[in-house]
């Protein structure tokens, strides 16, 4: 089920509104950090990501890991050692994955609040969720505003497959959400330093009720036990939401009658004007709008052979199915139809798509435009915002290549 209450503004994005204030005509350069990844002082993987490949990422920092524009395959889903991290939080101790079946959650809000351990939720229900994850700030590197936080271009995303409970399960179990709860807010494990006021640091973010329906508490991706990078032993999943609302480490699901008082919920992740402070008044980071980006060709100013080329990408619906992806290799004056590849997953998942193209010598812009199935298409302009989030810009996504 959808927000009941979301804003015109928030829906207009979705459906490919022009809302950006200021329309860019020329394309924004790749992120600085993209450079800054290949020299010889990149970062290197932390402990608790240390299994990861560092040839498939971009590592801006020790919380902060990009996949690689090349690196995300041909298969629908990314492999865990591509898939990338963003934590807001250092990491808790790897000590909480040793035994995972008894990492214990509290459900409060509810007629009956109880405390779960993992092992009891296993024992409680089963199911398993197709969904792309996604940070809120993927595409923020292309923004010409250049606004604080990561410069991720499109490899703060992947799609996976979560296995765990569904919430409504939970809730069923406890004996229902209590009257007047008009919100589902979960807060994760992450240590809090003594003397700090736990509102201004803490991981806890608040999402619309109804939206428990479709949530879900994984304790497994991909087959494999949830790493600690991941939110392992168990986090909560919110399908079609951007990757803040699925907390990791989660030890409370609460239902409340109003948002979370952290700060990460009243100040950040609000879709604030350009000079403006995040604050209430404005839209929280929720659902994930219609987007694609193309793959191969998957480096700007890269040089291909005259012929026959195979245009790849990802296309994705946002809450709905993505029912169609359109290819442009001459900088969005003509479009043409390009096709889905492999399975279909579900409408929180990503479909690849390809178009095959004879291309002569010469200079060509490529990019891809989606559409789901409720009608809205992928825009030209971002919306502009204080802090780069939720870009699906089809035109700050394109690349520029060389046919010789």
């Amino acid at each position: 089920m959808k927000p009941t209450n979301l804003s015109r503004r928030h829906a207009m994005l979705r459906a490919g509104g022009a809302l950006s204030l200021a329309s860019i005509g020329t394309l924004t350069p790749i992120s600085k950090a993209l450079a800054a990844s290949e020299s010889k002082d990149a970062p290197s993987l932390p402990d608790y990501a240390s299994w990861k490949n560092p040839d498939a990422l971009i590592i801006h920092s020790a919380n902060t890991m990009e996949t690689k524009r090349g690196a995300f395959g041909d298969g629908l889903i990314t492999p865990l050692d591509r898939l990338f991290v963003r934590n807001n939080l250092n990491p808790p101790s790897e000590e909480i994955t040793e035994d995972p079946d008894s990492w214990e959650i509290r459900i409060e809000g509810v007629k009956n609040p109880t405390t779960f351990t993992v092992g009891e939720l296993k024992r409680m229900g089963l199911e398993s969720v197709p969904m792309i994850l996604q940070c809120s700030g993927n595409g923020r590197g292309y923004f010409p505003s250049e606004p604080s936080g990561t410069q991720w271009t499109v490899g703060a995303a992947g799609c996976v497959i979560f296995t765990g409970i569904p919430v409504k399960k939970l809730i069923e179990a406890t004996g229902g959400i209590a009257d007047g709860m008009k919100y589902m807010t979960s807060t994760g494990g992450e240590e809090i330093p003594e003397g700090i006021d736990p509102d201004t640091v803490k991981v806890e973010r608040s999402v619309p009720a109804e939206i428990s329906d479709r949530a879900l508490l994984a304790w497994e991706i991909n087959g494999v036990p949830l790493p600690l990078a991941h939110g392992g032993p168990l986090r909560l999943v919110v399908p079609g939401f951007t990757g803040v609302n699925s907390i990791k480490y989660v030890k409370q699901v609460a239902f409340t009658e109003d948002q979370s008082s952290a700060n990460i919920q009243q100040n950040s992740y609000r879709m604030a004007p350009l000079g403006e402070k995040g604050s209430p008044e404005y839209d929280s980071v929720w659902e994930m709008p219609v987007k694609s980006w193309v793959t191969q060709p998957s480096e700007p100013d890269q040089t291909l052979k005259s012929g026959l080329v195979q245009i790849k990408g990802l296309a994705m619906g946002g809450n709905s199915d993505v029912t169609g992806v359109e290819v442009s290799v001459d900088g969005g004056d003509t479009w043409h139809e390009a096709k889905f590849v492999g399975p279909d997953l579900g409408p929180y998942a990503w479909r690849q798509f390809v178009y095959p193209v004879e291309l002569e010598p010469g200079k060509y812009e490529v990019t891809s435009r989606a559409t789901n199935a409720d009608g809205q298409t992928q825009p030209k302009e971002r919306m502009e915002n204080n802090r780069g989030y939720l870009n699906n810009s089809w035109h700050d996504h394109m690349l520029s290549i060389t046919v010789a």
